[in-house]
């Protein structure tokens, strides 16, 4: 897995962060955090209570209502709707769990009794080509070897072992019988609507209530996710590149059997050919890990809460489509969120044939349902006391000196030094923190989005860090859109690992995206004209590494679907920046930041 749980900085410190709690006021709240969310599931660190007994959470439904009578969220009809049908799920999901418990103990008695019958038939086709002097030709005339030689060159390369691994798995059929018939999974559900209308927020309410029920689950937003598959494509290569650890491992049990050395080779061809044609299709074998190694713990459910599905390139078209496929075949149960219904998520027609079967896989297993709020009930959370208090704004000597006391009394009442660290990120890469100390880091804007860098290092900074500084974050124009990009999966990321982040800025939050008498940052009209040199390293290089380019598009009308999807995004990531700054979100950071996930309750930041 990528970085999963990595805790560079075990020793937090226990004392609160007064300073900067003076500065959050309280007040009643329009949008619950996922701290409140995490205590009224009965777990602050994900799991279930022990004070309870161990008892299932409340469901979405019961813990929506509780919210809102308790004046901790605003009410609206189409939230309480999508919470009544996550609670439906939730309880279809109780029953689908001891289902599939059952199903699997079948499954594996079945995979067990299938492998040892087709060893039995491999050693009886073994010792019946031995005992016909296949490969001895000092038993074999003239005429004999001829015709054997001439046969086999007549046979396609790879055909005699196909016909054999079929003919070897209708024996199997008729010996150990089919595969035990999965129960049918409830269908899940595709949460799309504007920003704000509060899909993340009812998919983290469902996700924090299967704790305990489902054992098999995950939740990714999209850039993670990309990255995952990545990450086990690239496994799945080195594993099938490295031919003396395969045949020291999966074919060991063929070096004891009291055959001749030709025999044995044709047993461990034979057992390639299964494996390779087991694992043909990569993706296949990805989607097998992507929840849970099977080999480890086989029994029970499994659902994937997916945040933010989209299709900005090709490979995210073809990736999503085999990975959620495989996953929807398999039995798991998805829940998701988006800000286009499906059919609307590939307007640019890539890889059309790939997402129509997509399509397909979601309409058979999810039910759609738009969250149809117009409102951002982000900006409805009340900021008390100053609007300044982790995001200053205009840059002037005043702003810079709360900005600089901010970081000061922060680093000095967690304690210990500051200092310059080296962080891995993936693919064996690593990325620089000049400024690090313990769990609370500081950049410049340029530093973190003026190079090429990208969603795998700025998810590596998520997780190693609590609290991030960022300073002279200027306000964006068309000619620096890319480190916009940049600057909005940073944001994506941030927030989605339940980072609290101080921020120095040139402009307000609904500014910072205006553009500058330079120009807008964004022109419709405009976009659709830009030149190759723009257009290709602006998608994907935000994905990985910040380095690879996608193939532009010459089709003006992808351009400017392209554009609308962008429009979005910088909508998303001024709603996110407003949730941010404000004393709820920072309160919910000491209770959801993986960096908590481990430590005692008792560890806290300012709240």
């Amino acid at each position: 897995m990528i970085l999963r749980r990595l805790h560079l900085h075990a020793r937090v410190s226990r004392r609160s962060l007064a300073p900067a709690a003076a500065l959050c006021g309280t007040g009643p709240r329009a949008w619950p955090s996922a701290g409140l969310l995490r205590r009224l599931h009965g777990a602050a660190g994900g799991g279930a209570s022990s004070e309870d007994g161990g008892k299932p959470a409340e469901g979405p439904l019961t813990l929506y209502r509780n919210l809102v009578s308790q004046g901790k969220l605003t009410h609206d009809s189409y939230q309480e709707n999508v919470a009544s049908d996550l609670e439906n799920l939730l309880r279809r999901l109780q029953q689908y769990e001891m289902e599939m418990e059952d199903y699997h103990e079948k499954l594996y008695l079945w995979e067990n009794s299938r492998e040892k019958e087709r060893r039995r038939l491999l050693v009886e086709e073994a010792e019946d080509k031995q005992r016909d002097g296949v490969w001895i030709d000092e038993k074999r005339g003239f005429l004999d070897k001829l015709v054997a030689r001439r046969r086999r060159a007549s046979i396609e390369p790879g055909v005699g072992k196909w016909v054999s691994y079929l003919n070897r798995e209708k024996k199997l059929d008729k010996l150990v019988g089919h595969r035990p018939i999965a129960p049918v999974a409830p269908k899940g559900l595709y949460l799309y609507g504007n920003v704000g209308s509060g899909k993340t927020m009812l998919m983290d309410m469902f996700y924090g209530a299967t704790e305990g029920v489902i054992k098999h689950r995950r939740r990714f937003h999209f850039h993670e996710a990309m990255l995952e598959i990545h990450d086990h494509m690239h496994d799945v290569w080195k594993r099938r590149d490295d031919n003396k650890s395969v045949q020291s491992s999966a074919f060991s049990w063929i070096s004891s059997l009291p055959f001749d050395a030709k025999i044995k080779e044709w047993l461990i061809g034979e057992e390639k050919y299964k494996q390779e044609t087991q694992q043909k299709h990569i993706l296949l074998a990805v989607a097998d890990k992507f929840l849970v190694d099977r080999q480890a713990n086989k029994t029970g459910a499994s659902i994937l809460c997916f945040d933010e599905i989209q299709t900005i390139d090709v490979f995210a078209v073809v990736a999503l489509s085999g990975i959620l496929s495989r996953l929807l075949s398999t039995g798991t149960v998805l829940v998701a969120t988006s800000n286009k219904a499906p059919e609307d998520l590939n307007q640019d027609g890539m890889q059309r044939d790939i997402f129509l079967e997509l399509l397909s896989k979601l309409d058979e297993n999810c039910n759609k349902i738009l969250v149809g709020t117009e409102k951002d009930y982000r900006r409805l959370i009340p900021t008390e006391g100053s609007t300044q208090v982790h995001y200053f704004w205009p840059v002037t000597s005043d702003t810079y000196r709360m900005y600089e006391a901010m970081w000061h009394d922060i680093t000095n009442q967690i304690g210990g030094d500051i200092v310059s660290v080296t962080i891995p990120v993936m693919f064996g890469r690593s990325i620089e923190i000049p400024q690090s100390c313990n769990g609370v880091a500081r950049f410049d804007f340029e530093y973190l989005c003026g190079r090429p860098v990208g969603a795998a290092d700025y998810i590596a900074i998520a997780r190693n860090y609590h609290t991030i500084f960022i300073s002279e974050i200027p306000a964006m124009s068309m000619k620096i859109r890319d480190k916009a990009r940049r600057f909005i999966t940073l944001i994506d990321e941030l927030y989605n690992h339940h980072c609290r982040l101080v921020c120095l800025a040139a402009s307000s939050i609904d500014d910072l995206f205006q553009g500058t008498e330079e120009g807008p940052l964004f022109d419709l009209e405009s976009f659709q004209f830009e030149t190759e040199s723009e257009g290709t390293k602006l998608r994907r290089d935000v994905l990985a590494e910040g380095s690879v380019g996608l193939r532009p598009s010459t089709s003006g009308l992808v351009a400017i679907l392209s554009g609308q999807e962008e429009m979005f995004a910088f909508r998303r990531a001024i709603s996110r920046l407003i949730e941010m700054q404000t004393p709820l979100y920072v309160e919910r950071v000491q209770h959801a930041h993986p960096s908590f996930q481990l430590q005692s309750p008792a560890v806290a930041i300012a709240s």
